[in-house]
């Protein structure tokens, strides 16, 4: 048995829960500042999607450091535990990523003002995923 094979799968698995889950808050920020425009019969802003899949990088981040893991020649035990803290630290970038989403959602949606502010905030999230990315690329 190769141990190397828990961080390969680990890395994209749990990237991949956190962004479940980040996704899911973001999503029903997203459905309930739209239930509360159409019930004051205004327009529905669409924008409030991008809050919604914001979470959804991360598993991207955790298939491209999955593949370069594949290849890697490091020790096994090193690509298991950078595997499950690397995916543990992006899923929860996932995870509070949906969390500012979410509280992006419900701003903007009342509000229709400070997108461009918010999306900054969901995007500060977003680069805790990308630094662990960068970072344990320089470890493989």
């Amino acid at each position: 048995m190769n141990i190397a094979m828990i961080g390969v799968a680990a890395i994209l698995g749990l990237s991949a829960i956190g962004s479940g889950i980040g996704a899911g808050i973001a999503g029903q920020a997203a459905i309930g500042a739209w239930k509360r425009a159409y019930m004051a019969n205004k327009p529905a802003p669409f924008l409030l999607v991008a809050f919604a899949g914001a979470p959804l990088t991360q598993t991207i981040y955790g298939n491209i450091l999955m593949g370069a893991m594949i290849n890697s020649q490091k020790d096994s035990l090193l690509l298991m535990c950078l595997g499950i803290i690397g995916g543990l630290a992006i899923g929860y970038s996932a995870v509070v990523q949906g969390q500012a989403a979410a509280a992006s959602c419900d701003a903007f949606g009342e509000t229709g003002k400070g997108f461009a502010q918010y999306i900054t905030v969901v995007g500060i999230c977003e680069t805790v995923a990308l630094f662990v990315m960068a970072f344990m690329f320089g470890a493989l």
